[in-house]
Order: C-alpha cells, then sequence, then structure tokens
C-alpha cells in the first residue's frame, strides 16, 4: 500500500468525515478527536438518518448529511472514517480513496471476504490512499511497547490466548444477530443451529477479531490453523481451541454481570511469557500495560500505562499517514489479517455444527 500523495499544511488541522453516525462513532471516535482537536477536527458527519446525522453533527459543529456522495465531496473532509454496517465497507472504501482523500479509517472486518480485500488493496494502491484498519490494540502504546522488547518471543512462543470478560455491551451482541431478526422476546433459541452459528460467527468477527491481528503475529503458520473445539458461551461468548502446525490458540469471551472487566493477551514460550491487559472495549482508560515474565520468576519488566489508548493511537497514525509523516501498513498484512479472521470464523461455525448434530454424549458445543 503506497504512501499517500498528499501533504497537508502542519498549521491547521486535518478534516474528518465520519460515514455513520451509531454508538462507535459517538461513544469512540469523537471523544478520542476532542483530544486531538490541535491535528484532527471532525467537519462532517453522514447518516442515513439524518435526525441522528444533525444531532451527532450539532455536538461538533459540522455539517451534517445523509450522503456518502455529498461527504466525500466535501473539500474539507481529508480524512474519512467509515463507521457503517460492515457489509457497505467494501464499497465505501473503495469510493473515499477515489474521490481522493488522504486517509481512510475503516472499522472492523473491512471487508466481509477475500475478494472484496483484494479490490480495495487495488485501488488502495492504484490511488496511493493508505488505509487503517481499526483494530485499536495495534496502535495501543501498550502493544507498540511490547513489540519493542519481546525479541523473539513471536518465533518461540508455543501458547497464544485472547481471554474477554466484559459487561453487556449491545454493540456486540447486535453484530452477533444482525444476520437474523431479533426474537422479540431478546432470547435467541440456540438449539436452533442457524442461531447458534450466527452466534459464533459474531462473536469471532465481531469480538475476537480485535485481537486476532495480535494472535496472528506470533502464528507464522497461521495459514494451516484447525479448530480443535468450539463452544457457545451463554448469554454471548465463546471458548474455541485451535492449534497449528507449531502454536496452540485459545480464544475465550464472555459477557455477563461481571464486576471485573478483564481483557488480555498471551503469549508463552519455554522460558518467558507475555502478558497484555487492555482496558476494556468502549472505555477511555489510558492504555494497555505489558508484562514480561521469566520462566523461573527471575525477572519481570513491565511496559505502560501510557497517556493514550489504541482508539487514539489510529487517529494519531491516520494524521501521520494523511501529512506524509508516516509510511502506511503493507496491503497484505490487511489482507492477512482479514482472512486469518474469516478462516477461524468458518471452522468455527463447521466445527460448531459438527457437534451440534453429533450424538448429546459427543456433542462439543454447549452452553
Amino acid at each position: 500500500m503506497n504512501l499517500s500523495h498528499h501533504t497537508a499544511p502542519t498549521d491547521q488541522p486535518l478534516g474528518v468525515g465520519i460515514l455513520g453516525a451509531g454508538p462507535v462513532t459517538q461513544a469512540i471516535h469523537l471523544p478520542a478527536l476532542a483530544r486531538l482537536r490541535d491535528v484532527l477536527e471532525v467537519r462532517h458527519i453522514m447518516d442515513v438518518d439524518a435526525a441522528v446525522a444533525a444531532s451527532v453533527a450539532a455536538r461538533v459543529g459540522a455539517t451534517s448529511s445523509t450522503s456518502m456522495d455529498e461527504l466525500l465531496g466535501d473539500p474539507a473532509v481529508d480524512i474519512v472514517a467509515i463507521c457503517s454496517p460492515h457489509q457497505f465497507h467494501a464499497d465505501q472504501v473503495i469510493a473515499a480513496c477515489r474521490a481522493g482523500k488522504k486517509a481512510v479509517l475503516c472499522e472492523k472486518p473491512f471487508a466481509m471476504n477475500a475478494e472484496e480485500a483484494t479490490r480495495i488493496s487495488a485501488v488502495s494502491t492504484e490511488t496511493g490512499v493508505p488505509i487503517v484498519v481499526g483494530a485499536m490494540h495495534t496502535f495501543d502504546p501498550g502493544w507498540l511497547a511490547a513489540e519493542q522488547n519481546w525479541g523473539d518471543l513471536p518465533e518461540t512462543a508455543h501458547t497464544i490466548r485472547s481471554s474477554i470478560v466484559l459487561p453487556p455491551n449491545a454493540r456486540f451482541e447486535d453484530f452477533a444477530t444482525e444476520i437474523l431478526t431479533r426474537p422479540a422476546a431478546g432470547r435467541p433459541d440456540y438449539s436452533d443451529i442457524e442461531v447458534l452459528k450466527a452466534a459464533l460467527q459474531g462473536g469471532i468477527m465481531g469480538l475476537a477479531i480485535h485481537d486476532l491481528p495480535l494472535v496472528r503475529r506470533f502464528t507464522p503458520d497461521f495459514e494451516h490453523v484447525e479448530v480443535l473445539q468450539a463452544r457457545h458461551v451463554r448469554p454471548f461468548g465463546y471458548a474455541v481451541s485451535l492449534r497449528t502446525p507449531s502454536r496452540v490458540i485459545e480464544l475465550r469471551a464472555v459477557m455477563n454481570g461481571t464486576w471485573k472487566p478483564e481483557w488480555t493477551f498471551e503469549a508463552i514460550a519455554d522460558d518467558s511469557a507475555l502478558r497484555i491487559d487492555f482496558t476494556p472495549s468502549y472505555v477511555q482508560a489510558g492504555s494497555a500495560v505489558a508484562t514480561f515474565t521469566r520462566n523461573d520468576g527471575s525477572e519481570t519488566s513491565s511496559f505502560g500505562p501510557f497517556g493514550h489508548n489504541g482508539y487514539e493511537g489510529e487517529w494519531r497514525e491516520l494524521a501521520g499517514l494523511a501529512n506524509g509523516t508516516r509510511q502506511a501498513p503493507p496491503a497484505q498484512t490487511l489482507i492477512d489479517d482479514l482472512t486469518f479472521a474469516l478462516a477461524i470464523a468458518g471452522a468455527t461455525v463447521e466445527s460448531a455444527a459438527r457437534d451440534h448434530a453429533a450424538p448429546a454424549h459427543t456433542a462439543g458445543v454447549s452452553a
């Protein structure tokens, strides 16, 4: 993915336009951008609901519209953030690139399949417009500090684990049931295999996907991932065990009435381990803390917390890309992250379907 050919004046903020004015925009991006108002300024909010667009835009003194074309045609907009429903992401990313914007942020997933991802990559390369996918943990200063200090751990780690315990979050629950009509009583029928499959698909692509780029960084043979067991965890969550020829991967999540949220990533080798404690999603609460430990407990090193988290970090990255001071990530990295997530989601759903159809005493899906 080429560095953008555009440059921006350094004496005035870059203009931001946001497609979609829902919870992510309101609870995550606007607060992050408010802390960066010296370099970024929200200038246009688009939403298909005119009242929502106008209300959200009024909070930041921006223009509002119900038309993507109107936002992309706004000369005050330098950077476009795509926060719309995921099925629109690919076409909107491509349109933003073709509109000659300086950089594009797209929420996860930035495409629905590898073909869409390849098409996006080609347009980005052709236009020179860099794309950032909103995997906020990859921009968290705690993760970046770990990256600078982990030595050969990505090559030597044998166990990778992502563990998430959160209170209920309607956005994640809605993502998991987007494909289906939410039952009137709000209680999905998990004896229906299609409901179960949709819940697991949504869990991987709506929640696990935050950490899958991190998992892939520690999984050199990620093309050969195999699901050993996939279990749906009620009311919303999953327990998935995977392996590659050289790695064991554990993905766990549950959303319940917890009083103590926890979001951790671990990479364990024979002689050392890394643990990263992230702040909960939707919380503007500083960075993650990365801790390295030797197997004999003789040495422990911690990095963080730092003054900002990955939400703000991704906007800092976008500003750098737009003004030409940072290099965009290779297109293949974004494609590999997506295909890795899709492969895990697909294999998880297939495993759950097989176990669901198996006799009760051998079934591997339960709650």
